[in-house]
């Protein structure tokens, strides 16, 4: 695509799946099924939306539109075709090698856009499972497609994590239902005790301005009452004038907005019978003790980081401090509310264990002298797939 680009309302524009420099009456389309999975009379939405267009002409493999709205276009923008159901897959040829990229360079986590059902995830699943060693590395799934609504149940219980990409949600669907969908999703997500992450335009004004406006700032603080475990930045810190500046003050927000006792978590009693019950009931019990005593740190030793996930989503007004063995969580445990996780492997007792990890805690300022602290382990310590024993410490 040429830059600099404009496309006038009223003219005619052709998506061709050919070699060349596109300009304001041609456009490139790598999707060779472009055609096909377009009609007469649908709108096609580019730019996070910000150009519409209408089908008016289906020739062979060219898609001839007329723009609705215009506006200026760079090369590689985004499609939507807000009502149909594509025929591409939600796992790519090119997502399959990004993923192989992935997996070689042993990244913590893998999120796969534009999902439509469950088997996407589990298809994804399975090409990592054949494609790396015992570890599998966690998938998160972004929901930005009406037919991922529809079966979000399945979704949820087969992600590891989920995003809300409410760019993408937000043409896909009319944007006034997007914020009681954000609320949904994250409801679902912290039921299933999966973390969740809120993203697209949270700070967007801070591309060109060092100060953010109240919506944002708005917008923040009801993604963290929501529940959510994290909030993601994009075009503000990968082509922003202030992507530092825009760190800082998306933390200064959260940190603020946690010091308050509105913060929506789901609290459920984990089922007797369940194959994580134990682990689940000993996590359930240390958040409500966490109040109850004052704890000023929860630490537990994992060596899956099942019981980083039921503690984080249980929101302990506390530090969560995870020690493992297993160094490819360590930094995969990050994305959790409240998590800090730190590589240990000394092979100790639980008694020497309980004492090391305090005074580690106490070593890096989480804690002081005097301070109440919950330790989570195994009896036998490092046993994996089950946390058993909850005991209430002094520093």
């Amino acid at each position: 695509m040429k830059e600099g680009v404009i496309l006038q309302k009223g003219e005619e524009v052709c998506f061709v799946h050919e070699d060349i420099i596109g300009d304001e009456h041609r456009i490139h389309m790598t999707y060779e099924h472009f055609h096909e999975d377009t009609s007469v009379g649908e709108t096609i939405l580019l730019d996070d939306g910000r150009i519409h267009l209408l089908v008016e002409e289906i020739v062979g493999t060219t898609v001839k539109t007329r723009v609705l709205q215009g506006g200026a276009l760079k090369s590689n923008k985004g499609v939507n075709l807000p009502n149909t159901k594509i025929s591409l897959p939600a796992l790519t040829e090119k997502d399959k090698l990004d993923v192989l990229f992935a997996l070689e360079q042993k990244l913590d986590w893998i999120a796969l856009s534009f999902v439509r059902e469950a088997k996407d995830l589990l298809d994804l699943k399975a090409f990592i499972a054949k494609h790396s060693d015992d570890y599998q590395v966690p998938v998160m799934s972004k929901i930005e497609k009406p037919e991922a609504l529809e079966n979000i149940d399945e979704i949820v219980a087969v992600s590891d994590a989920i995003m809300v990409a409410r760019g993408d949600l937000g043409i896909e669907i009319d944007m006034e239902n997007v914020p009681l969908m954000q609320k949904e999703l994250v409801d679902k997500a912290k039921m299933a005790k999966k973390p969740v992450v809120i993203a697209t335009q949270m700070l967007e004004s801070m591309l060109e301005s060092l100060t953010p406006s109240r919506a944002e700032v708005n917008d923040i603080a009801n993604s963290v009452l929501d529940g959510a475990d994290a909030v993601m930045l994009s075009g503000e810190t990968a082509v922003g004038k202030y992507p530092v500046e825009t760190v800082n003050k998306m933390s200064q927000i959260i940190l603020k907005v946690e010091e308050d006792h509105r913060i929506n978590v789901p609290h459920f009693v984990p089922k007797l019978g369940t194959d994580r019950f134990v682990t689940d009931m000993v996590c359930h019990n240390a958040a409500n003790m966490v109040n109850q005593a004052n704890v000023k740190a929860t630490m537990a030793v994992t060596v899956s980081g099942y019981t980083a996930f039921q503690l984080s989503s249980r929101r302990p007004h506390c530090h969560i401090l995870i020690f493992t063995a297993n160094k490819r969580i360590v930094t995969k445990l990050n994305l959790l509310w409240g998590v800090r996780a730190f590589y240990y492997n000394a092979e100790n007792n639980t008694d020497e264990t309980v004492e090391e990890i305090n005074q580690i805690a106490l070593q890096k300022g989480y804690v002081k002298k005097g301070d109440y602290v919950l330790n989570l382990n195994a009896m036998p310590l490092f046993q994996e797939g089950i946390t058993n024993t909850l005991r209430l410490t002094t520093i």
